[in-house]
């Protein structure tokens, strides 16, 4: 049985490929277009699953789509009568929803049969829906309770079950226009960050505040009862709803906070002018209140199922600050957060959701792991190479390892090209910029001369799992770098590079089982440093993570970024012989 499942017409476009109840690939279509949260129809994941997999088109019975505009209809219908919204707003509201109306034409030239040649029954589920199956179904968890939170999904911003074997039961449901996810992305875009995606730049920008305007934000958005509501007076999209652009592109959103808020925080920062303590104190003062309100809901939740297993998902899930304090503020002794837990991951949700509770099969799969994407071979890297006309040389396993240590002990900043590319915003050994963690200079010369990105974001710690107590305070495993935890205050000033502006690191483990060579070369740099410990960020520039070999190469070639690992394939600035040319970034 072969279930391919979609996340189409919105941010984060994807697939998944479940096979006979196992997930055998998942991969972004931003990684192939090359533009950063692209959404739109993701044709080439599919057709990349398909043919990862050796399926052929006519042999996938089912086509899930996280997405049905005729989920809560009368709740939609009522809202219209009552809030009165523009006709605007209305109208691009149905141009987007009528595009899944195209869904099976769209699939059919996609994977390049005759419309009459496609047998695949086709399921649109609520977006929510496929957002619990993400992260339940898939769960280690027979029995959990489930919060989805997000931006808005059809017509729902939250959603709480408590769920058992292969079903759940619905709890709570927040509906339009109340939506935590919707207060990030204002506050976000008022702090002169303005592109889809931006809100972890304020989640990193917070820590170095003081949450000077927590109560202003207290009457933006407050609980009632299990759930919350926002404060309409400080938005518009309940009347002009949101101007956004989904077509196949970057996806663009138009500020959508009121003139009052304006009022009683002064004008928006646009984006090329400096950040101040003031921005720093509107961050932190957003953080808390966020934070406030996802434990009013994961308390209120465990009242309600009693349960000491909590799965979260949706894109609010993705606020890593405050999943670390899950299990410090609330009852829940055991969370799972998958990866890809925003939109992305609602393709392989989708495709659960057909499986396991539509089909009625049994679960089988736990993602344990996010490595599902592209894979290239030792002779893909070498012709990139050529092609490109940079030296390169082939190292075995043990040479390899002992190399690119001590490159990076000497203060050397590595790519590190391995195996199938993580699914999800994060890189997870993978497709990682590598350094060494006890640098105090390392986040600046990665950010500033890397990254090309502001000075204040964080890195992340990859950590050997069985080292996680000695360095952090909360020793739980976090394979996706799903939550942030204290540091150790000791140990503050042996990793600098990955301790952010608070004592806290937003840490991944790793583990030998699901990445074995990751985690070959933490323990070589461990021997030889007595840190378990390696500074981790993604593999690209100002771009979607790097899916090729050429393209990790070009990214190497305009950053100075010391040296690029492709497999066995080394490429060095720094080696003997390295042509002049290439010793400085250059732009290709």
């Amino acid at each position: 049985m072969n279930i391919l499942g979609i996340n189409a017409f919105h941010g984060d476009a994807s697939a998944a490929l479940v096979v006979d109840g196992q997930l055998v690939a998942a991969v972004e279509e931003e990684r192939f277009n090359r533009i950063k949260h692209w959404a739109g129809f993701p044709a080439q994941s599919i057709r990349w699953c398909l043919q990862h997999a050796g399926v052929r088109p006519e042999q996938v019975q089912h086509v899930a789509i996280s997405f049905d505009p005729r989920a809560n209809f009368w709740r939609r219908l009522g809202f219209v009568a009552k809030a009165r919204p523009s006709f605007r707003s209305l109208l691009d509201r149905l141009k987007r929803q009528g595009r899944t109306l195209a869904l099976e034409d769209q699939y059919a030239q996609a994977v390049g049969l005759p419309r009459s040649a496609v047998t695949a029954q086709f399921h649109r589920i609520e977006h929510h829906q496929t957002h619990v199956a993400a992260g339940f179904l898939i769960s280690p968890f027979d029995r959990a309770a489930v919060l989805s939170v997000d931006g808005m999904g059809d017509f729902t911003s939250t959603l709480t079950a408590m769920a058992a074997g292969n079903d759940w039961q619905e709890l709570n449901r927040v509906y339009y226009p109340h939506s935590i996810g919707f207060l990030y992305t204002a506050i976000t875009m008022y702090l002169g960050f303005p592109y889809y995606g931006d809100e972890y730049k304020v989640m990193g920008l917070a820590p170095y505040g003081q949450p000077e305007f927590a109560d202003l934000f207290r009457r933006m958005i407050r609980p009632v009862g299990d759930t919350f509501e926002l404060n309409l007076d400080y938005f518009t999209h309940q009347r002009s709803g949101i101007k956004m652009n989904w077509n196949d592109g970057a996806p663009t959103i138009q500020p959508f906070y009121s003139p009052l808020l304006e009022k009683m925080l002064g004008p928006a920062r646009q984006k090329h002018e400096p950040l101040t303590s003031r921005h720093d104190n509107l961050a932190k003062s957003l953080q808390v209140v966020t934070e406030e309100i996802l434990m009013h809901l994961l308390n209120r939740l465990h009242a309600k199922t009693r349960c000491e297993n909590i799965c979260m998902t949706g894109g609010v899930a993705m606020n890593s600050v405050a999943n670390g304090k899950i299990t410090t503020q609330t009852p829940f002794k055991n969370v799972y957060i998958p990866a890809g837990a925003a939109d992305n991951g609602t393709s392989f949700g989708a495709a659960f959701h057909v499986w396991n509770r539509q089909l009625g099969k049994p679960r089988t799969f736990v993602q344990d792991h996010a490595y599902w994407g592209c894979q290239s071979i030792a002779a893909e890297a070498v012709a990139a190479a050529e092609k490109l006309g940079v030296p390169y040389r082939q190292l075995p396993e043990s040479e390899l390892l002992d190399f690119v240590t001590d490159q990076l002990i000497s203060g050397h900043v590595a790519g590190w090209f391995q195996g199938q590319m993580e699914f999800g915003a994060r890189a997870l050994g993978n497709r990682s910029l590598i350094a060494d963690p006890r640098r105090t200079d390392m986040r600046d010369i990665i950010n500033l001369r890397i990254k090309f990105r502001e000075k204040f974001r964080p890195f992340a710690p990859s950590i050997l799992e069985e080292h996680v107590g000695e360095w952090f305070e909360i020793d739980e495993p976090t394979p996706y770098m799903e939550k942030v935890f204290p540091i150790r205050r000791e140990k503050h000033a042996v990793i600098p590079a990955v301790t952010h502006v608070d004592g806290s690191g937003r840490l991944q483990t790793v583990s030998a089982r699901t990445n074995p060579l990751y985690h070959s070369l933490i323990s070589a740099f461990h021997r030889k440093t007595g840190v378990p410990i390696l500074l981790n960020t993604s593999l690209n520039e100002n771009e979607p993570i790097v899916r090729t070999p050429e393209e990790a190469i070009r990214c190497f070639l305009r950053t100075d970024m010391d040296l690029i690992v492709m497999g066995n394939v080394v490429v060095d600035r720094h080696q003997p012989g390295f042509p002049e040319q290439f010793r400085k970034r250059v732009q290709i």
